[in-house]
Protein backbone atom coordinates (compact mmCIF):
# COMPACT_ATOMS: atom_id res chain seq x y z
CA UNK A 1 0.00 0.00 0.00
CA UNK A 2 1.22 3.50 -0.83
CA UNK A 3 0.26 6.45 1.38
CA UNK A 4 0.62 9.98 0.04
CA UNK A 5 -0.29 13.12 1.98
CA UNK A 6 -0.50 16.03 -0.42
CA UNK A 7 -2.02 19.43 -0.88
CA UNK A 8 -4.19 18.72 -3.89
CA UNK A 9 -7.42 19.26 -5.76
CA UNK A 10 -9.39 16.37 -7.27
CA UNK A 11 -11.74 16.17 -10.25
CA UNK A 12 -13.83 13.13 -11.17
CA UNK A 13 -14.76 13.00 -14.86
CA UNK A 14 -17.30 10.43 -16.05
CA UNK A 15 -21.02 9.74 -15.84
CA UNK A 16 -20.99 12.18 -12.94
CA UNK A 17 -18.56 15.04 -12.33
CA UNK A 18 -17.28 16.16 -8.95
CA UNK A 19 -14.66 18.62 -7.75
CA UNK A 20 -12.67 18.82 -4.51
CA UNK A 21 -10.90 22.17 -4.10
CA UNK A 22 -7.25 22.46 -3.09
CA UNK A 23 -6.61 21.16 0.46
CA UNK A 24 -4.35 18.70 2.33
CA UNK A 25 -5.57 15.13 1.82
CA UNK A 26 -4.51 11.51 2.19
CA UNK A 27 -4.27 9.46 -1.03
CA UNK A 28 -4.27 5.65 -0.73
CA UNK A 29 -3.04 3.47 -3.58
CA UNK A 30 -3.72 -0.19 -2.78
CA UNK A 31 -2.16 -3.33 -4.22
CA UNK A 32 -5.35 -4.09 -6.17
CA UNK A 33 -4.86 -0.81 -8.08
CA UNK A 34 -7.63 1.13 -6.37
CA UNK A 35 -7.06 4.81 -5.54
CA UNK A 36 -9.01 6.68 -2.87
CA UNK A 37 -8.90 10.25 -1.53
CA UNK A 38 -9.45 10.84 2.19
CA UNK A 39 -9.90 13.81 4.50
CA UNK A 40 -9.47 13.98 8.27
CA UNK A 41 -13.14 14.43 9.15
CA UNK A 42 -14.71 10.98 8.69
CA UNK A 43 -14.08 7.46 9.92
CA UNK A 44 -13.46 5.52 6.73
CA UNK A 45 -15.45 6.67 3.71
CA UNK A 46 -13.28 8.35 1.05
CA UNK A 47 -14.15 11.70 -0.51
CA UNK A 48 -13.67 10.16 -3.94
CA UNK A 49 -12.18 6.98 -5.34
CA UNK A 50 -11.57 4.76 -8.37
CA UNK A 51 -12.08 1.02 -8.15
CA UNK A 52 -10.01 -1.48 -10.17
CA UNK A 53 -9.36 -2.21 -12.94
CA UNK A 54 -7.66 1.16 -13.34
CA UNK A 55 -4.26 2.59 -14.18
CA UNK A 56 -2.38 5.44 -12.56
CA UNK A 57 -0.28 7.85 -14.63
CA UNK A 58 2.00 10.17 -12.64
CA UNK A 59 3.18 13.42 -14.21
CA UNK A 60 4.70 16.65 -12.92
CA UNK A 61 2.01 18.49 -11.04
CA UNK A 62 -0.54 15.72 -10.92
CA UNK A 63 -1.86 12.21 -11.40
CA UNK A 64 -4.51 10.78 -13.70
CA UNK A 65 -6.32 7.57 -12.71
CA UNK A 66 -8.29 5.99 -15.57
CA UNK A 67 -10.78 3.15 -15.19
CA UNK A 68 -9.97 0.27 -17.52
CA UNK A 69 -13.55 -0.46 -18.53
CA UNK A 70 -15.49 2.82 -18.41
CA UNK A 71 -12.70 5.30 -19.19
CA UNK A 72 -13.81 7.50 -16.29
CA UNK A 73 -10.99 9.51 -14.73
CA UNK A 74 -9.87 10.75 -11.36
CA UNK A 75 -7.61 13.75 -11.93
CA UNK A 76 -5.45 14.77 -8.97
CA UNK A 77 -3.70 18.14 -9.23
CA UNK A 78 -0.86 18.23 -6.70
CA UNK A 79 0.50 21.48 -5.31
CA UNK A 80 2.77 19.93 -2.68
CA UNK A 81 3.60 16.41 -1.45
CA UNK A 82 4.00 16.28 2.32
CA UNK A 83 4.57 12.54 2.72
CA UNK A 84 5.04 9.58 0.36
CA UNK A 85 5.67 6.04 1.62
CA UNK A 86 4.96 2.44 0.58
CA UNK A 87 4.31 -0.52 2.86
CA UNK A 88 3.93 -4.26 2.22
CA UNK A 89 0.95 -5.47 4.25
CA UNK A 90 0.92 -9.09 3.06
CA UNK A 91 -2.14 -11.33 2.82
CA UNK A 92 -4.97 -10.21 5.07
CA UNK A 93 -6.59 -13.00 7.13
CA UNK A 94 -10.02 -11.48 6.49
CA UNK A 95 -12.76 -10.12 8.68
CA UNK A 96 -13.85 -12.22 11.63
CA UNK A 97 -17.62 -12.06 11.64
CA UNK A 98 -19.69 -11.58 14.78
CA UNK A 99 -21.79 -14.42 16.12
CA UNK A 100 -25.05 -13.47 14.42
CA UNK A 101 -23.42 -12.91 11.02
CA UNK A 102 -21.44 -16.15 11.20
CA UNK A 103 -24.57 -18.05 12.28
CA UNK A 104 -26.54 -16.51 9.39
CA UNK A 105 -23.94 -17.88 6.99
CA UNK A 106 -24.09 -21.32 8.61
CA UNK A 107 -27.90 -21.41 8.56
CA UNK A 108 -28.21 -20.15 4.99
CA UNK A 109 -25.64 -22.68 3.77
CA UNK A 110 -27.56 -25.44 5.51
CA UNK A 111 -30.86 -24.26 4.01
CA UNK A 112 -29.67 -22.81 0.71
CA UNK A 113 -33.11 -23.42 -0.79
CA UNK A 114 -34.13 -20.29 1.12
CA UNK A 115 -32.76 -18.39 -1.90
CA UNK A 116 -34.91 -20.36 -4.32
CA UNK A 117 -36.24 -23.80 -5.05
CA UNK A 118 -33.64 -26.05 -6.62
CA UNK A 119 -30.63 -24.05 -5.38
CA UNK A 120 -27.64 -26.12 -4.17
CA UNK A 121 -24.55 -25.34 -2.11
CA UNK A 122 -21.05 -25.55 -3.61
CA UNK A 123 -19.21 -24.50 -0.43
CA UNK A 124 -18.95 -21.94 2.34
CA UNK A 125 -15.97 -19.56 2.62
CA UNK A 126 -14.99 -20.06 -1.04
CA UNK A 127 -11.38 -18.77 -1.27
CA UNK A 128 -10.28 -15.90 -3.52
CA UNK A 129 -7.12 -13.81 -3.67
CA UNK A 130 -8.79 -11.01 -1.68
CA UNK A 131 -10.61 -13.12 0.89
CA UNK A 132 -13.27 -15.81 1.14
CA UNK A 133 -16.73 -15.48 -0.41
CA UNK A 134 -19.34 -16.32 2.24
CA UNK A 135 -21.24 -18.82 0.09
CA UNK A 136 -20.81 -20.12 -3.45
CA UNK A 137 -23.84 -21.99 -4.77
CA UNK A 138 -25.81 -22.90 -7.90
CA UNK A 139 -29.27 -21.67 -8.80
CA UNK A 140 -32.06 -23.80 -10.21
CA UNK A 141 -30.67 -23.35 -13.75
CA UNK A 142 -27.18 -24.50 -12.74
CA UNK A 143 -25.65 -21.02 -12.78
CA UNK A 144 -22.97 -20.08 -10.24
CA UNK A 145 -23.96 -17.55 -7.57
CA UNK A 146 -21.75 -15.80 -5.00
CA UNK A 147 -23.55 -14.76 -1.81
CA UNK A 148 -22.25 -12.07 0.55
CA UNK A 149 -23.93 -12.09 3.97
CA UNK A 150 -24.14 -9.16 6.37
CA UNK A 151 -26.13 -8.44 9.48
CA UNK A 152 -26.77 -4.92 8.17
CA UNK A 153 -26.43 -4.37 4.43
CA UNK A 154 -24.50 -1.21 3.56
CA UNK A 155 -22.90 0.12 0.37
CA UNK A 156 -19.52 -1.25 1.52
CA UNK A 157 -20.92 -4.78 1.43
CA UNK A 158 -22.07 -4.33 -2.17
CA UNK A 159 -18.61 -3.00 -3.07
CA UNK A 160 -17.03 -6.04 -1.41
CA UNK A 161 -19.25 -8.44 -3.36
CA UNK A 162 -18.50 -6.53 -6.58
CA UNK A 163 -14.77 -7.12 -6.07
CA UNK A 164 -15.37 -10.82 -5.46
CA UNK A 165 -17.46 -11.09 -8.63
CA UNK A 166 -14.77 -9.41 -10.73
CA UNK A 167 -12.29 -12.09 -9.59
CA UNK A 168 -14.66 -15.06 -9.78
CA UNK A 169 -15.74 -14.20 -13.32
CA UNK A 170 -12.13 -14.56 -14.47
CA UNK A 171 -12.28 -18.28 -13.63
CA UNK A 172 -13.60 -20.15 -16.71
CA UNK A 173 -14.49 -23.17 -14.57
CA UNK A 174 -17.25 -21.30 -12.71
CA UNK A 175 -18.02 -18.21 -14.84
CA UNK A 176 -20.41 -16.58 -15.35
CA UNK A 177 -21.00 -15.85 -11.67
CA UNK A 178 -23.96 -13.78 -10.44
CA UNK A 179 -24.13 -12.06 -7.08
CA UNK A 180 -26.64 -12.04 -4.21
CA UNK A 181 -26.36 -9.60 -1.30
CA UNK A 182 -28.12 -11.04 1.76
CA UNK A 183 -28.67 -9.28 5.10
CA UNK A 184 -31.16 -8.90 7.90
CA UNK A 185 -31.57 -5.27 6.91
CA UNK A 186 -30.47 -3.65 3.63
CA UNK A 187 -30.16 0.11 3.35
CA UNK A 188 -31.95 1.76 0.38
CA UNK A 189 -28.67 3.14 -1.02
CA UNK A 190 -27.17 -0.36 -0.97
CA UNK A 191 -30.19 -1.74 -2.84
CA UNK A 192 -29.86 0.95 -5.51
CA UNK A 193 -26.14 0.23 -6.00
CA UNK A 194 -26.75 -3.54 -6.07
CA UNK A 195 -29.48 -3.16 -8.70
CA UNK A 196 -27.19 -0.95 -10.80
CA UNK A 197 -24.55 -3.71 -10.77
CA UNK A 198 -26.97 -6.57 -11.46
CA UNK A 199 -26.73 -7.96 -7.94
CA UNK A 200 -29.82 -9.48 -6.31
CA UNK A 201 -30.83 -8.56 -2.76
CA UNK A 202 -32.36 -10.86 -0.15
CA UNK A 203 -33.61 -9.83 3.29
CA UNK A 204 -32.96 -12.62 5.79
CA UNK A 205 -35.09 -13.32 8.84
CA UNK A 206 -32.71 -14.72 11.45
CA UNK A 207 -35.44 -16.16 13.65
CA UNK A 208 -37.22 -17.74 10.68
CA UNK A 209 -33.97 -19.34 9.51
CA UNK A 210 -33.42 -20.75 12.98
CA UNK A 211 -36.91 -22.19 12.80
CA UNK A 212 -36.18 -23.56 9.33
CA UNK A 213 -38.83 -21.40 7.70
CA UNK A 214 -38.49 -19.69 4.33
CA UNK A 215 -37.43 -16.03 4.08
CA UNK A 216 -37.87 -13.68 1.15
CA UNK A 217 -37.19 -15.24 -2.23
CA UNK A 218 -34.69 -13.66 -4.55
CA UNK A 219 -36.65 -11.48 -6.94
Amino acid sequence: MRLVIARCSVDYVGRLTAHLPMAPRLILIKADGSVSIHSDDRAFKPLNWMNPPCRLREEDGGWTVTHGKTGEQLIVTIEEILHDSSHELGVDPGLRKDGVEAHLQELLAEHIETLGEGWTLIRREYPTAIGPVDILCRDDLGGTVAVEIKRRGEIDGVEQLTRYLELLNRDPLIAPVKGVFAAQEIRPQARVLAADRGIGCVTLDYDALRGIERTDTLF
